[in-house]
């Protein structure tokens, strides 16, 4: 359980370092570095000698990180896995401060589906990027964290919302999300005073500050709780959580001497879509494995080879069985926290596991020791989707989608399971070795 707790505790701190998936990336790059990956630039050229180790970053949110196999691509094919670095929550509008009552609020749009009342009475921060124009008649960007609560949705008391507990918070996404931001100065007009703030927090003069794309964020750090600290809680489980156990099992140097070229792929914008230039339904992965094929001179014939010879996991959090509501699941298919990795199911394929990547995925965690669990969704409840049928389907790679049991799925503080983390980072360890 010692390895376990120490895996748990550095997932933790990987999310508390990550308040935007901007600043995941970031903190990834680090990481990486620190194992001799190099960054490289889309404009340049690339040179791949064999067993280079390399990353990709697109627009600061996206991040592919591969290892140069041994052998030959087409013979071996990638060995992918991917997940997302985005969460649902609220991101601040272009226009954002707005003068009510005396108070300075900070409107906010809805991202992804987070679940809403859970964003009430948190000590919530600030964080993102902001771009300027830097001196010399370009734009540049800078990565922003006040790292302190800076904003509050307070919530209405009981007197004043009788019907609450029987009810449910209801809070209306045009009218009541505003932030708190502060009281109203005198003579100080709400957009200028906001301004003033990125400007004294990031260094970069007011006037020179153009756009941003900011996230509220819980300031609360994460947590292991339970009688023998069996489970962990903090926001953005899903999907930091995958992403860390990825990159735990990539970073280990057992695997970083695989035959296999090895990507882990890491993507925005998941929660509402993956459509853009740096989500899974862009052209970032295909660009670069093609661009990997190329520079490893794999002609075109023998990158269809290699795709063929594929395999992708796409790891994403699963819905865990919570004994109050049982029958908000299907009753033959309770996923239990701590139960182990859970095989994600649907006719559909809203989840792109069929039966030869099911069982491949199950004779790993069988080859690891690892338990694991099958998850199918109720058939009268909408199913949620993932990265795994979109970049399935955009290569043509078997693929099998997976996940670790969260409680609290999309809520502002999230809970999962200690020895679930440490089964994945096993299994996927044991992937790319294979």
């Amino acid at each position: 359980m010692t390895v376990a707790i120490q895996q748990a505790q550095q997932l933790l701190d990987f999310i508390d370092a990550s308040p935007s998936p901007s600043h995941a990336v970031q903190v990834m790059v680090s990481k990486l570095a620190a194992f001799g990956f190099t960054g490289l630039d889309e404009k340049a050229a690339w040179q791949l000698p064999v067993g280079g180790r390399f990353y990709v970053v697109r627009d600061d949110s996206s991040l592919i990180a591969f290892v140069v196999g041994q052998q030959g691509l087409a013979e071996t094919g990638f060995k992918i896995i991917g997940a997302h670095t985005d969460s649902p929550g609220l991101r601040v509008k272009p226009n954002v401060s707005v003068l009510c009552d005396g108070y300075v609020r900070l409107g906010v749009e809805v991202y992804g589906s987070p679940i809403l009342a859970t964003f009430t009475d948190r000590d919530l921060g600030l964080a993102g990027r902001i771009s300027y124009q830097d001196g010399q008649g370009g734009v540049a960007s800078v990565l922003l964290d006040f790292k302190r609560p800076l904003l509050r949705l307070p919530n209405l008391a009981i007197h004043l919302n009788r019907g609450v507990n029987d009810d449910g918070l209801k809070i209306h996404k045009q009218l009541e999300l505003p932030l708190l931001l502060s009281r109203a100065i005198s003579g100080q007009l709400p957009h200028d005073y906001f301004i003033g703030l990125l400007s004294q927090q990031s260094g970069i003069a007011k006037e020179a500050i153009l756009s941003w794309e900011l996230n509220a964020y819980d300031t609360q750090k994460g947590a292991l709780w339970g009688a023998d600290n069996e489970f962990y809680s903090n926001s953005q489980l899903d999907n930091l959580a995958s992403c860390d156990a990825a990159l735990q099992a990539l970073l280990d140097e057992a695997v970083l001497q695989a035959d296999s070229t090895l990507v882990a792929a890491f993507f925005d914008h998941e929660e509402i879509g993956s459509e853009s230039k740096k989500g899974a339904d862009g052209s970032f992965l295909p660009d670069v494995l093609q661009r990997i094929a190329y520079a490893t001179g794999t002609g075109h014939e023998d990158f269809a080879r290699a795709l063929a010879n594929s395999f992708l996991i796409s790891a994403d959090m699963a819905h865990a069985y919570q004994p109050n509501f049982p029958n908000a699941y299907e009753p033959d298919h309770k996923i239990l926290v701590n139960g182990g990795p859970v095989i994600k199911i649907n006719a559909s394929q809203r989840y792109s596991t069929e039966s030869v990547s099911e069982a491949q995925f199950a004779r790993w965690c069988q080859l690891e020791g690892v338990p694991y669990q099958k998850y199918s969704h109720r058939c009268d409840l909408p199913c949620g989707t993932t990265i795994g049928p979109i970049t399935s389907a955009k290569l043509g790679i078997r693929t099998v989608d997976i996940g670790n049991p969260l409680w609290a799925m999309h809520s502002i503080r999230e809970s999962a399971g200690v020895l679930d983390h440490h089964y994945l980072i096993k299994v996927l360890k044991r992937f790319f070795k294979a």
